[in-house]
């Protein structure tokens, strides 16, 4: 049975990659932005910190965009099970797991082994001028091993969470053992009545992990294809579900600083619990997305797809074009245009030099993870 494909959690994707992108660029170039220190301000006026203290940072809050991330892969990866209970279909999806992530890392860190061996990442006096030593110069500051390279990309990131050659992986660790906790827990106790009391005691485990996220997608899932009237009225409830869609935008966009937000509009939430201020809010926000047509529609449009489709690629991509070309832009021309001319440019130009590799990505290095889950998906289907 072929379910049909919700374009718009794509589309959700796609913009969750435009605010990890945004998230990177500002920490390495306007990183008073996060940081909240006038020697790391740009703009005229100091307007970095009133920037990066308004609703504004929800486009450059990272960590409420990897929450996002997980929380819609976690909601993605067994719902064609909840909607047609096929384990064969589950068990092949979960095979095929390691081949659809690996390629293109493997790709992206071999790139990034080679330009760090040509020394042709320039982020340590990038950020020197920036003032971003804090974050940016932290990155890629060591001799390249070819082996150390490979071990990260076959299996470190994956099971260990290591992100020495490019920083953004450590989130795969959580995107690919995460994932069996979720196809393990619809396979074995999805049909179960009293299987919430089981969801409430991993969700305590899981409390101070950052497989969190992924865990609660799957819940979300599950709840969302409950054949119950009042799971239905919930979902119908308009009002309800744009008050959650304005909830979930103001949890989302909690600064994730620690410190500085006082006076803001969130001041009243104590910042020891941010990282579930960012999932909470992520969780309603999907959830009023699901259930809400005017939303769907929003990220429905070609760009949030386009984006979408190029997510995973983009994702992996997007920081090693940042500390190499981007940085060389920014220490060549700064001079000559200014600082935030020349910052401007970098934002231009680096965008479309990641959606040029991230397309050549999805067109030929993607695929070769393909050819190994077909491999997969025929043993199943033999068996």
């Amino acid at each position: 049975m072929r379910t049909e494909k919700l374009a718009y959690l794509d589309g959700l994707k796609g913009f969750g990659c435009v605010c990890v992108f945004l998230t990177h660029f500002i920490f390495a170039f306007y990183y008073g932005m996060y940081h909240y220190e006038p020697e790391s301000c740009h703009l005229p006026g100091n307007l970095d910190i009133a920037v990066g203290k308004s609703v504004l940072n929800l486009f450059f809050n990272g960590n409420t965009a990897v929450r996002l991330f997980l929380v819609l892969s976690g909601y993605l990866l067994c719902r064609n099970y909840f909607l047609n209970g096929d384990k064969k279909r589950l068990c092949s999806s979960a095979a095929r797991r390691y081949f659809r992530l690996m390629p293109p890392v493997l790709a992206v860190n071999g790139a990034v082994w080679f330009c760090m061996h040509l020394g042709l990442y320039r982020n340590v006096p990038a950020a020197a001028v920036a003032g971003s030593t804090e974050w940016f110069a932290f990155f890629n500051a060591f001799e390249p091993s070819f082996w150390g390279m490979l071990r990260e990309s076959l299996y470190g990131c994956f099971l260990f969470g290591h992100n020495a050659y490019n920083g953004v992986v450590w989130t795969l660790q959580i995107l690919f053992l995460g994932a069996y906790l979720d196809y393990g827990l619809a396979l074995l106790v999805s049909r179960w009545k009293m299987r919430w009391l089981i969801y409430g005691g991993l969700a305590v485990l899981l409390v101070r992990t950052d497989f969190l996220s992924i865990f609660l997608g799957y819940v979300l899932c599950d709840f969302m294809h409950m054949d119950l009237a009042w799971r239905k009225r919930i979902c119908g409830c308009a009002p309800l579900q744009w008050g959650l869609c304005v909830l979930g935008l103001y949890f989302m966009c909690y600064p994730s600083a620690g410190f500085g937000y006082e006076g803001t509009i969130w001041g009243i939430l104590p910042f020891v619990f941010v990282n579930y201020y960012h999932i909470f809010g992520v969780l309603c926000f999907t959830f009023a997305v699901l259930n809400l047509e005017w939303l769907q529609r929003f990220f429905s449009m070609s760009g949030f797809l386009y984006l979408g489709r190029l997510s995973y690629s983009l994702y992996l991509i997007h920081f090693p074009v940042l500390a190499t070309f981007g940085a060389w832009f920014f220490l060549t021309f700064r001079e000559r245009l200014g600082y935030n001319g020349t910052c401007f440019l970098v934002l231009v130009l680096t965008g479309s030099v990641t959606a040029v590799l991230s397309e050549l990505s999805v067109c030929f290095v993607e695929p070769a993870g393909r050819k190994g889950e077909m491999l997969i998906a025929r043993i199943f289907k033999k068996g």
